[in-house]
């Protein structure tokens, strides 16, 4: 009987079913821990912390969305495309013109004003007539335009959508014109392309005028979603153990100490070498961890898959709660009510305090509470429709 070997087991064709679900589920949870860093980074502690966490947790969903690309799609391509539409592009025009349209009424409640600002001490303004269309227009056509100050994580939705397609297009085009490439060197070929374009990009101080944002955080898109693509290839190869785990760790925390980046905008040279590197030990760490707490039945595995697959709540209504701990903060420090404000947290004592545990509890609680008591009471009012 053909099988295959899966953490030191055996696998029967029979029970490959039940290992695919496993490694769902532990995307899943590997997708919350990395959403619940998100929320640690946006919520500005301590700066050896901070730099640890930027350095893998956005790869970590670049790495998992290539995970799940299926081979099918090279015969149908539309098909994916339009997943990655409906699943990235409608969520992204549909709450960034919520925000949109509530922007000025969030500066008549206070939750924005003109007198704080953000770390680079930007501040944001009611909008116009024409700049609520200029918005507008960006928002549908760019995926930009977007309120920078409570929808600052959209970025990645227009990031994840160009590299996943980007992807799909160089696939078809290797795979199709040059029969020497298989499946298993075109995935390699393009994340070798895509740093290359990166470090070229990097070197030369370039630009890519028709994406927003100069599109770097697309290029190591496509470098992690190539990643995710090779890692679910090679799963069975690749060796989890508690002292690699630990070596990764090490490994990420030193590189933090010395100062690496994450997918930040401006980028050093130095970063083309590390970030892919600190972005797939990141993965690797999380990977493990998860797998762990995957095979251990109880309320953490539940949270954390129920999280891992509503992250894009996260993504949308983390920084709108935040202004909730905000809120808490003025009152403890009796600071001006204006700071509610601030982006995405407030600034004061930011780095010495314990507030920030504070803000990643409320930015992932509050979404998924908020959604789980909407689809409550859509399934309850289905209910009485039908009775």
């Amino acid at each position: 009987m053909v099988g295959f070997k899966k953490c030191g087991y055996l696998c029967t064709p029979t029970t490959m079913r039940f290992y695919m679900k496993r490694d769902n589920t532990t995307l899943s949870i590997c997708k919350a821990i990395a959403i619940i860093l998100m929320c640690a980074g946006h919520a500005e502690g301590p700066s050896l912390l901070m730099t640890f966490i930027y350095l893998f947790h956005m790869p970590v969903f670049f790495i998992a969305a290539g995970y799940f690309f299926d081979k099918k799609y090279l015969r149908d391509p539309w098909t994916f495309c339009k997943k990655r539409f409906k699943g990235l592009y409608v969520p992204f025009l549909k709450w960034s013109l919520l925000f949109l349209v509530l922007h000025n009424l969030f500066f008549k409640i206070g939750l924005l004003n003109e007198q704080f600002g953000n770390w680079e001490g930007g501040v944001t303004h009611p909008y116009s007539w024409h700049q609520f269309l200029q918005r507008l227009v960006h928002i549908i056509f760019s995926m930009a335009g977007y309120d920078e100050f409570l929808a600052g994580a959209f970025w990645f939705f227009r990031a994840l959508l160009v590299s996943s397609i980007v992807f799909l297009v160089l696939y078809l085009l290797l795979y199709n014109r040059h029969k020497w490439l298989n499946h298993d060197t075109v995935p390699k070929v393009i994340g070798v392309l895509a740093l290359g374009f990166a470090w070229f990009k990097v070197a030369n101080h370039l630009t890519i005028a028709t994406i927003v944002q100069g599109g770097i955080r697309e290029c190591w898109g496509v470098l992690f979603f190539s990643m995710g693509v090779l890692y679910r290839r090679h799963e069975q190869r690749i060796r989890e153990h508690w002292a690699l785990t630990l070596v990764y760790l090490g490994f990420l925390v030193g590189g933090a100490a010395l100062g690496w980046q994450g997918m930040a905008l401006k980028v050093e040279l130095r970063t083309v070498a590390t970030l892919p590197v600190t972005g797939a030990v990141g993965f690797l760490m999380l990977h493990h961890i998860s797998s762990w707490l995957d095979r251990h039945e109880g309320i953490v595995k539940r949270f954390l898959v129920y999280c891992g697959n509503n992250t894009l709540y996260i993504f949308v209504f983390h920084i709108i709660s935040f202004k909730i701990v905000s809120a808490l903060k003025i009152w403890y420090y009796g600071l001006d009510w204006g700071q509610i404000g601030c982006h995405m947290v407030i600034h004061e004592n930011s780095t010495t305090d314990l507030f920030w545990i504070l803000y990643t509890i409320v930015g992932t609680a509050v979404p998924l509470l908020g959604i789980w008591f909407a689809r409550y009471a859509r399934d309850a009012r289905r209910l009485e429709i039908r009775d």
